[in-house]
């Protein structure tokens, strides 16, 4: 096992796995606490659309797919504050839209999409330096907005009509964590992979609030959980070679069942002692 660490590629799928807890326990505790799981499943499928178009005009698919997955979020926001359709319609609206676009654009894009599947399920272990620099670059980013501006983000989080009652700016706030979530689901789609990325962004977070209901707490606590659900999972998929987002999502499942058996337990017998 520790032969591995010696090679480049595994290295920086650890650092990788790193930077993706960071980042999702940031955003997942945002998306679990303000219930923005739907949207975030949205926001996921519908950059789809992005990487299509990315393929078909030959340039980065991850810029299009950044663009076109803030586009999305931001049109879900206004269909659904401004132009009253309800949020689950606006959310499936772009969800279908964005695989619909992405399917098209990719059976029209000339020749053969060998890192299709990669976006689709996810491989942490082609993961390059430049990638790296590009998710730090972000995940600093994210950190520095969530130090300064965290007693907003929590208010928010929790009651953002309370918060408006109290002259927060909601709306900013709103946009810009919308912003953050959509282009750390796209920056995470190729480590992880669109079909499970949700479960990574909402297992670690699920977990850590059977124990804790302090935000903070959870954000701290799920990160942990987040290592170890990704570390974990990298290195079963590397010994059985299968893909690393599915270990992940195996190893985060199975620690919630634990989890939550245990607590289960534990409280039941001390009812009983009472």
């Amino acid at each position: 096992m520790i032969e591995i660490l010696k090679y480049g590629f595994f290295q920086n799928a650890l650092l990788g796995s790193i930077l993706i807890s960071l980042c999702c326990g940031i955003l997942g505790t945002y998306i679990v606490t303000r219930r923005l799981v739907f949207i975030s499943g949205g926001i996921t499928h519908a950059s789809f659309g992005g990487l299509g178009i990315g393929f078909f005009l030959g340039i980065n698919p991850v810029i299009t797919a950044i663009i076109f997955a803030v586009a999305s979020a931001f049109g879900v926001e206004i269909l659904s504050s401004k132009y009253k359709v309800r949020e689950d319609s606006a959310i499936a609206a772009f969800w279908a839209l964005g695989m619909a676009l992405g399917i098209i654009f990719i059976f029209m894009s000339p020749g053969f999409t060998p890192s299709l599947t990669e976006f689709l399920f996810g491989n942490i272990l082609t993961i390059t330096r430049s990638d790296l620099l590009w998710f730090s670059l972000f995940c600093l980013l994210l950190m520095g907005f969530t130090y300064f501006f965290i007693r907003q983000i929590i208010f928010i989080a929790f009651d953002p009509e309370f918060s408006k009652v109290n002259r927060l700016p909601v709306k900013m706030i709103e946009y810009i964590m919308l912003t953050f979530i959509a282009i750390g689901i796209v920056l995470s789609i190729r480590m992880i992979g669109i079909v499970l990325l949700m479960s990574v962004l909402t297992l670690p977070q699920i977990i850590s609030n059977i124990f804790f209901n302090d935000y903070i707490k959870i954000i701290i606590s799920s990160v942990f959980v987040s290592v170890i659900g990704c570390t974990g999972g990298l290195f079963i998929s590397y010994f059985l070679n299968v893909p690393a987002g599915a270990c992940i999502v195996l190893i985060l499942s199975v620690i919630f069942i634990v989890a939550k058996s245990a607590f289960f337990i534990t409280n039941k017998s001390a009812m009983k002692k009472q």
